[in-house]
C-alpha cells in the first residue's frame, strides 16, 4: 500500500539525481547517435513489423514488472498475429535500434514451468530473438554482497535449488545443473561492468525519464518514506500483517549507511525454484551453499530452451518480514538495468542478418569450425524419400511446368501476389510426391547461376528425423551453406559453437530455424528454391509452427526483394493453408487426368478392342485421380489378362473398392494364402523400432515361420538376394517394398497402407498371434524380449510385457533382458523392465550385474538410473571386479566419479 507522502509529493530530489515525477527538468538517455536515428525510429513505429524484425526477447512473471518494461519503450508497435497454439500476449516497441518483444506470464502463473511455457511460445511467434532477458523482482540475500532494497542482480548463473532428490537423512541432493547466460549476452554485460567502474549507471536518468513520460507511475519511484529494514536471521515476522510494525527494533540489523540511494549493481548466482522463499536461516544455508545472492521463481524454466541473462530488482530481503512496498521500484530498477545494458549493444548484434563471430577463431581453425558443424547437420537418411520415389512414368507430369499458377510461382515479378509460395494438394496416392520429385529435378536442371535448388520429402514410415521439422531445416541449411559457403558465417555464433563441442549436442528445431531465416536474409539477389513434399507425414502441431515462421519470412523476403520460392505439397487434412500463396488440386487437373490415362493405356497389357477400351474408361472413372489406385488395380487386372481369363476381368474391376485404403484391405484379405507370413511381415514393419534392412526382414520373419531355418548360418549362394526380395512381395502381397536406399531397408509401398494397417480391426487378430511366440526361446537361449531389449526395440518389449512374457527369462549364459539392455545402452528399455519389477541386480554366469556391465561401457544415465533405483554399488563378480573396477579400467573418468560420489569403495 502506498502512504499518503509518496501519492502528494510532486518532487523529492536526491543527491544521485533521481527525480520523481513531477521534475520539470527532463533528462534523456545519451544512446550512441540517439538523436541522429530518433526521427528514423519514430517513422518505423508507425508501420507494422513482421515477427522476424523482433531480435530482443523480454519475459516478465508479473503484471507490475510487465508495465514497468512496457515503459522502457522508446516507442510501442503494432500488435501482430501470433500462433493459433500460443496462448501469450505480447507487447512489441523498440528501445533505440532494438526491436523488443514483451510478454509476462498469466496471473498467478509463477514458477519455473509457466516461464517455460512463456518462452517457447516467444520462440515459436518471434523466430529472430537474439538477446533474451528475464526481468523483475526477487529476494536479496545480505552476505558478502552489501545487497538492499532496489538494488540490482544481474545473474552470472542460475542454479534451481529445489530440484533433486530425497537421500539419507531427509537431504535433499541436488540434481539440477547451473545454467550460465549465453556468452554474447555476458561480453555486452562484462562492458557494461566496466563502464561503470569510471562512470555512473545511468539507472536514475532512465527513471527520471520515464517517470516525466510517464506521470500516472509515481508509485514506481523510490519509496522514501519506507525504511529499509533488515532483521536478524533468527528473528521471524510477528502477526498477520504484512506490514513490521509489531516486529522487535530490537532485532534490526546495523547497516551503515549509504552515501546516496543509487541503486547499486550485483552479479552472483541467481537461485531459482517453484517456491517463495520466506526463512532466514534456510535463505542462508543454501547461500552459503550455493553463493547465492538473490532468490526468484521462473528462472530455471527458460535456461534450457531460453537461455537468458536474469535480471531482478531487490524488493524484499527472502524472510518472514517479506512485503510488497517495494515491488514497484524493484520493477523498476531492474527495467532501467535492461535499457542501459540495451543501450551498449550494438544493432549489428543482435539483427537478423548479421552473427557475432567468435574473434579468436580465423583462418582454417575457423573453416574447420564451420565444416564440424555443417557436418553435424547431416544425418543418414536425408534423402532416403525422395531417392525411393520411383521417377515419373513417360511423358507425364509435363503439364506442371506450363501450368499457370507454376509459372507465376517461378516470375519474380509476380511474388507479392504469393509471396513465393505454391502449395500442391490432393487425395492420398494421387502422385504428389511424383510430380514434386519431377518438378525438383527438371529445377535443377534449369538452375541459373548463383541459385541454389533444395528439396525435402517428408517420410513418415523413416526415421524421426525424416518425419520432423528439424530434418527438414537440417536438409534445407545444409543444401544452402554447402551450395553457398559465404553463407556459413551464420554459423560464427559463440553460443552455438560453445554448445557444439559439449558431450551432448542436438540441433534443436528453433536454433535451426533461426539460422535458415539468417541465411536467406543474406542471400542478396541470388535464388533459392524449394520443394517440401508430403507435409501430411509429419506432426500438425510441426507444421503449423513451420508454416507460420515461412510466412514471416515470405512477408520480409517480398519486402526486401530476396528471391525466395517454395512448393510445398501434402494431403487435404489436416487442413493448413498459407497466406497469400497459390493452391493447386492435383485430380482436377486436366493434365493430371491426362497422365493418368497414359499410364494405364501403356500399362494395362489387355490389347485393343471395345471390351478393353470400356474396362480402361472404367478404371479412370474410379480412380477419380488417384494415380496409386490406378497403378493397384491395373497390376490386378493384367494378372487376370494373363491368365486368359478374359470374362473375370469385368468382374473383378467391379468388386475392386474405389477408395484406396479399402483396396488396400481388399488386397489383404481377397485369398487366405500364406496368411502366417503376412501377418509376421505387417508386424516386423509396424513395430520394428527402425526399418529393417532386407536380409534382416527376411530372417525375421523366417524366424517366426521356420525357427530351426532361422538360426543355420545364413550362406549367400542359396538365399540370394533376389529370393529376399521375391519373399518380400509375397509375403506382403505387394504392399511392401524394398528401398533404394544404401541399406536396402523394408518398407510398406504407401504411407495409405501403413495408415490402413495401423488402424484395422484386423491388427488385434494380428498382435494376438505374439501370444505364441512370447516366450519361445531361440539362439544362445535368448526370449524374443531379451531380443528386443538387446536391440533397443522399446515398443516390441512393451508389448511382449504386456503379453505377459517373463521380464527375468535368463539366457545360456544367465543374462536377463535387463542385463541386454544395461550393457547396451537402452536407458528407455532398462527404466521400463525396472517400471515393471524387473531384478534390478540379476547376475549372469560370472556375477556381473547390469549396472557393472553399464559401467564398464561407458553408459553413465544408466548407471546414475539403476543407483537411483538402488542396485548394489559394489556387487563383485567372479574375479572381484565391482562396477568402479569396470568403469576405471575401461576409462571412464565421469562414472569413476560418480560412482565414488555414491559412496563407492577403492580400497
Amino acid at each position: 500500500m502506498n502512504s499518503p507522502d509518496r501519492r502528494k509529493r510532486d518532487r523529492v530530489d536526491t543527491d544521485d539525481g533521481i527525480a520523481a515525477p513531477g521534475d520539470s527538468k527532463r533528462r534523456r538517455l545519451d544512446y550512441e547517435d540517439h538523436d541522429e536515428h530518433l526521427g528514423r525510429i519514430r517513422e518505423r513505429s508507425l508501420r507494422r513489423l513482421s515477427h522476424v524484425d523482433y531480435t530482443v526477447g523480454w519475459i516478465c512473471a508479473l503484471h507490475i514488472e510487465m508495465a514497468a518494461a512496457e515503459a522502457m519503450l522508446d516507442n510501442i508497435h503494432a500488435s501482430l498475429p501470433k500462433d493459433p497454439n500460443d496462448s501469450n500476449t505480447y507487447t512489441v516497441g523498440n528501445i533505440g535500434h532494438h526491436n523488443i518483444v514483451i510478454a509476462s506470464l498469466p496471473v498467478n502463473g509463477y514458477g519455473t514451468n509457466n516461464a517455460a511455457t512463456v518462452a517457447n511460445n516467444m520462440d515459436r511467434t518471434f523466430p529472430s530473438i537474439r538477446v533474451r532477458l528475464m526481468v523483475g523482482i526477487g529476494g536479496g540475500v545480505p552476505g558478502k554482497a552489501d545487497v538492499r532494497l532496489g538494488d540490482v542482480v544481474v545473474s552470472t548463473e542460475v542454479v534451481q535449488y529445489d530440484m533433486g532428490k530425497t537421500v539419507r537423512d531427509g537431504l535433499l541432493h541436488r540434481t539440477g545443473i547451473p545454467r550460465r547466460p549465453p556468452p554474447a549476452v555476458m561480453t555486452a554485460v562484462a562492458k557494461l561492468r566496466a563502464n561503470h567502474e569510471s562512470k555512473h549507471s545511468k539507472i536514475p536518468s532512465i527513471l527520471s525519464e520515464t517517470f516525466q513520460r510517464n506521470p500516472l507511475m509515481s508509485q514506481y519511484a523510490r519509496p522514501s518514506s519506507l525504511p529499509d529494514q533488515l532483521f536478524d536471521s533468527g528473528y521471524d515476522h510477528v502477526g498477520s500483517m504484512d506490514s513490521c510494525v509489531g516486529c522487535e527494533k530490537s532485532k534490526l540489523l546495523e547497516r551503515s549507511p549509504r552515501s546516496n540511494e543509487t541503486p547499486k549493481i550485483h552479479y552472483g548466482v541467481v537461485a531459482s525454484g517453484n517456491q517463495v522463499m520466506k526463512h532466514a536461516k534456510t535463505r542462508d544455508r543454501l547461500a552459503r551453499e550455493l553463493d547465492i545472492i538473490c532468490f526468484e521463481m521462473e528462472a530455471a524454466g527458460l535456461m534450457d530452451g531460453f537461455p537468458c541473462l536474469v535480471i531482478r530488482g531487490i524488493c524484499d530481503y527472502s524472510d518472514s518480514h517479506k512485503n510488497k512496498r517495494w515491488q514497484e521500484y524493484a520493477a523498476a530498477t531492474a527495467a532501467a538495468y535492461a535499457k542501459e545494458l540495451l543501450s551498449i549493444i550494438h544493432p549489428n548484434e543482435t539483427q537478423t542478418r548479421s552473427t557475432v563471430t567468435t574473434p579468436s577463431i580465423t583462418g582454417q581453425a575457423l573453416q574447420d569450425q564451420r565444416k564440424a558443424l555443417l557436418d553435424s547437420l547431416r544425418f543418414e537418411q536425408i534423402d532416403s524419400r525422395q531417392v525411393n520415389i520411383k521417377a515419373a512414368h513417360k511423358k507425364t507430369c509435363e503439364w506442371l511446368l506450363q501450368h499457370p499458377d507454376y509459372v507465376d510461382w517461378l516470375d519474380p515479378t509476380k511474388f507479392s501476389q504469393h509471396n513465393g509460395f505454391l502449395w500442391i494438394k490432393g487425395k492420398p496416392g494421387a502422385g504428389k510426391s511424383t510430380l514434386m520429385k519431377f518438378a525438383y529435378s527438371q529445377a535443377k536442371k534449369k538452375t541459373f547461376q548463383n541459385g541454389v535448388i533444395a528439396s525435402f520429402f517428408f517420410n513418415a514410415r523413416g526415421d524421426e528425423l525424416e518425419k520432423s521439422t528439424a530434418g527438414m531445416y537440417r536438409s534445407l541449411l545444409l543444401r544452402l551453406l554447402e551450395r553457398l559457403p559465404d553463407l556459413q558465417e551464420v554459423l560464427d555464433i559463440p553460443d552455438l559453437v560453445l554448445r557444439h563441442q559439449g558431450p551432448s549436442f542436438t540441433w534443436e528445431t528453433q536454433m535451426l530455424c533461426n539460422l535458415f531465416v539468417e541465411a536467406i536474409k543474406r542471400l542478396g539477389q541470388r535464388p533459392l528454391t524449394c520443394f517440401i513434399d508430403a507435409l501430411d507425414e509429419c506432426g500438425e502441431d510441426q507444421v503449423r509452427a513451420m508454416i507460420e515462421d515461412f510466412e514471416n519470412l515470405g512477408q520480409h523476403s517480398c519486402e526486401t526483394g530476396t528471391k525466395l520460392s517454395i512448393c510445398f505439397s501434402s494431403r487435404h487434412y489436416p487442413h493448413i493453408d498459407i497466406q497469400h500463396g497459390r493452391q493447386l488440386i492435383l485430380e482436377d487437373q486436366v493434365g493430371h487426368g491426362q497422365d493418368l490415362e497414359k499410364y494405364v493405356r501403356n500399362k494395362l497389357r489387355a490389347g485393343t478392342g471395345e471390351f478393353v477400351e470400356d474396362i480402361r474408361t472404367e478404371i479412370l472413372q474410379k480412380a477419380a485421380g488417384v494415380f496409386m489406385w490406378a497403378v493397384l488395380v491395373v497390376a490386378i487386372l493384367n494378372e487376370e489378362f494373363s491368365n486368359g481369363r478374359i470374362f473375370a476381368v469385368k468382374k473383378r474391376l467391379q468388386e475392386i473398392p474405389a477408395e484406396l485404403s479399402a483396396l488396400f484391405k481388399n488386397i489383404l484379405t481377397k485369398d487366405k494364402k500364406n496368411m502366417a507370413d503376412l501377418l509376421l511381415c505387417i508386424q516386423w514393419i509396424l513395430y520394428a523400432k527402425r526399418p529393417l534392412k532386407r536380409e534382416e526382414f527376411y530372417f525375421a520373419v523366417v524366424s517366426g515361420l521356420e525357427p530351426e531355418q532361422a538360426m543355420v548360418e545364413w550362406n549367400p549362394k542359396y538365399i540370394t538376394t533376389d529370393a529376399m526380395n521375391l519373399f518380400v512381395l509375397s509375403s506382403s502381397k505387394g504392399l511392401a517394398e524394398i528401398t533404394r536406399s544404401k541399406d536396402h531397408t523394408v518398407q510398406f509401398i504407401h504411407e495409405s497402407a501403413l495408415l490402413q494397417l495401423e488402424h484395422s480391426p484386423s491388427k488385434d487378430g494380428m498382435t494376438a498371434r505374439l501370444e505364441y511366440g512370447r516366450d519361445f526361446a531361440a539362439h544362445r537361449g535368448q526370449t524374443p524380449l531379451s531380443w528386443a531389449a538387446e536391440e533397443g526395440h522399446r515398443e516390441i518389449v512393451q508389448l511382449l510385457l504386456d503379453k505377459g512374457a517373463e521380464i527375468d527369462a535368463k539366457d545360456n549364459d544367465g543374462r536377463t533382458p535387463l542385463w541386454w539392455a544395461a550393457r547396451n545402452g537402452h536407458k528407455e528399455i532398462v527404466l521400463l523392465l525396472l517400471e515393471k519389477g524387473a531384478e534390478i541386480d540379476a547376475k549372469g554366469n560370472i556375477s556381473r550385474t547390469p549396472l557393472s556391465w553399464a559401467a564398464g561401457k561407458g553408459h553413465k544415465e544408466i548407471v546414475q538410473l539403476l543407483l537411483d533405483k538402488g542396485a548394489e554399488i559394489d556387487s563383485k563378480n567372479i574375479n572381484g571386479w565391482t562396477p568402479l573396477s569396470w568403469a576405471a579400467a575401461n576409462g571412464h573418468k565421469e562414472i569413476v566419479q560418480l560412482l565414488l560420489d555414491k559412496g563407492a569403495r577403492y580400497g
